[in-house]
């Protein structure tokens, strides 16, 4: 409150509030560190799809404001989380995301400023993983539209791949948006597997089908764009994983798909 004052004293006004928003569930490994870098927020609201872990907890012991509710979907629990906010200025985080000194910083200067037509700023979102902190393969520079004023946008896109759009002018931030990604190889593996049944599902509730050029091709491209044309061979071993990894998303992506069309060829045929 003393700094609010003096702000308002030295600008005539005082500094806009900010509220971040994180969902999670079992994130009590990596949940502490992500509230930590949050101090530059005014108020933190966690919504919490079923932890079976200490999260709940730990946020509550942080002053966040915990609210449990079952899991939607990514886009629709993200936009749940942006409405019980108190502030209309919102920053949205995942549990393994935390901002770097240098962004809080940006922030803080942010705050304290009129924002004027500006509806949203990007923040450059960087990746640790295996631990290494890759630079290449289309994972860094990766701008991420995440601090908005809720009045003229929230989160979009196609579960479990949602993104924050804006109506109106948005800017960038400096610093990095730090991410500790996979706990390591199995979660990668497991987090593939998830998001490979969301996606599938998804497309073919959108009236999309199985292509078995799709299939062929598709990983191959992913694999080829990110290690040599995006530079990921740059990264070391971890960068040639992390390729072979999203090539197999792809790969599975389409079985998956073709697993929804044979198993509805069938309910129609049993019909």
């Amino acid at each position: 409150m003393a700094a609010e004052e003096g702000i308002a004293r030295m600008t005539g006004r005082k500094p806009w509030k900010l509220s971040a928003c994180i969902i999670t569930r079992d994130e009590e490994d990596r949940i502490a560190a992500c509230l930590e870098s949050l101090e530059v927020a005014d108020e933190v609201v966690v919504v919490d799809s079923g932890s079976t872990d200490r999260t709940r907890d730990i946020c509550r012991a942080r002053g966040a404001v915990v609210i449990e509710r079952e899991w939607p979907g990514h886009v629709e629990q993200k936009n749940h989380a942006v409405r019980c906010a108190c502030h209309d200025w919102v920053l949205c985080l995942d549990a393994d995301e935390r901002l770097s000194p240098a962004l809080q910083a940006s922030i803080r200067a942010l705050k304290e400023s009129d924002p004027g037509v500006v509806r949203g700023y990007h923040l450059n979102r960087h990746t640790e993983y295996l631990g290494k902190w890759m630079n290449h393969g289309g994972w860094y520079p990766q701008w991420r539209l995440r601090l908005f004023h809720r009045g003229a946008g929230g989160w979009t896109g196609i579960n479990p791949h949602d993104r924050v759009e804006v109506e109106g002018p948005t800017g960038r931030l400096e610093g990095d948006l730090l991410h500790h990604t996979y706990r390591d190889l199995s979660d990668h593996l497991r987090t593939i597997d998830r998001f490979t049944t969301i996606a599938a599902r998804a497309r073919y509730a959108q009236g999309k089908r199985f292509n078995v050029l799709l299939l062929l091709f598709g990983p191959a491209w992913r694999f080829f764009r990110m290690y040599i044309l995006r530079l990921g061979f740059l990264d070391g071993v971890q960068g040639l994983v992390l390729a072979f990894m999203a090539a197999y998303y792809v790969s599975l992506k389409h079985a998956k798909l073709l697993e929804l069309d044979l198993e509805g060829a069938d309910a129609e045929r049993s019909s």
